[in-house]
């Protein structure tokens, strides 16, 4: 039985271990719910794209209590971390790359806001662009995508792609000096020899929720897909490196 206490231990050491990969994490999220802050609304509706645990979704509410969030994730055993931890949100288990997936949303009116953040990478080109047109159809206009990510840009600038690259690895090395925290396959590791977790992770086997497939690292992959499925301006909210908060307006 996974209970509130252990499940926010265990939400606490994924956050320590992303932040293996992204030493400014915090502040990302932070550029981002500031975003959505000034997107407009005092209660706007918004939905969490590949929303794993619920990190994000939980530190929206915190700042934005009138807001209305929809988490969605294919994994079970991350969405059931997130709702014994934040039995307050509301958990949606979608498979982004199936197509029709707004339609089990739920949703009262046009969503506001889609956010994700280091999830949209893992979905290949074509059913990436698939999901932006289909998120395009249940956002309102002017409304916002605003996904944080490692994001690439060899293809475009090849210099500045290694020094993008060069800055994030110098200030991994200055945060981590005293030594890493876990990586992600050791706390997956953890999670497997964890009685408590022996249900949701029978359930993964079956839920599609395995990373596979070919990834999108690109910039332009992102872009053009965006720009081609219904959205309008494109450009680069903050900037850390390759660590990027990328925000698309839909026309």
């Amino acid at each position: 039985m996974l209970t509130h206490d252990a499940a926010l231990e265990w939400i606490a050491r994924w956050d320590r271990q992303q932040e293996g990969y992204l030493p400014d994490r915090e502040e990302r999220f932070t550029a981002l719910i500031d975003a959505v802050e000034a997107a407009g609304r005092p209660d706007p509706l918004v939905i969490d794209l590949g929303c794993g645990p619920g990190s994000l979704s939980a530190r929206l509410l915190e700042r934005l209590p009138e807001t209305t969030v929809v988490s969605v994730d294919a994994d079970p055993l991350l969405l059931g971390l997130g709702r014994a931890a934040y039995p307050h949100l509301r958990f949606v288990s979608l498979d982004l790359r199936t197509p029709g997936w707004t339609e089990s949303l739920g949703l009262e009116r046009p969503a506001d806001v889609a956010v994700s953040t280091t999830a949209l990478h893992w979905i290949s080109g074509p059913d990436l662009a698939k999901v932006y047109a289909e998120l395009a159809t249940v956002l309102r206009p002017g409304g916002l995508l605003l996904n944080g990510d490692h994001m690439e840009t060899d293809d475009t600038a090849p210099a500045i792609a290694r020094l993008e690259r060069a800055v994030h690895d110098r200030e991994t090395e200055r945060a981590f000096a005293g030594g890493r925290p876990e990586d992600w396959s050791q706390w997956w590791d953890a999670v497997a020899a964890d009685p408590a977790f022996a249900e949701l992770n029978a359930a993964r086997t079956t839920a599609g929720a395995d990373h596979h497939g070919s990834e999108s690292p690109l910039l332009s992959a992102h872009v053009d897909a965006l720009r081609n499925t219904g959205f309008a301006e494109i450009g680069t909210l903050w900037q850390r490196g390759n660590n990027r908060l990328l925000c698309a307006v839909r026309d």
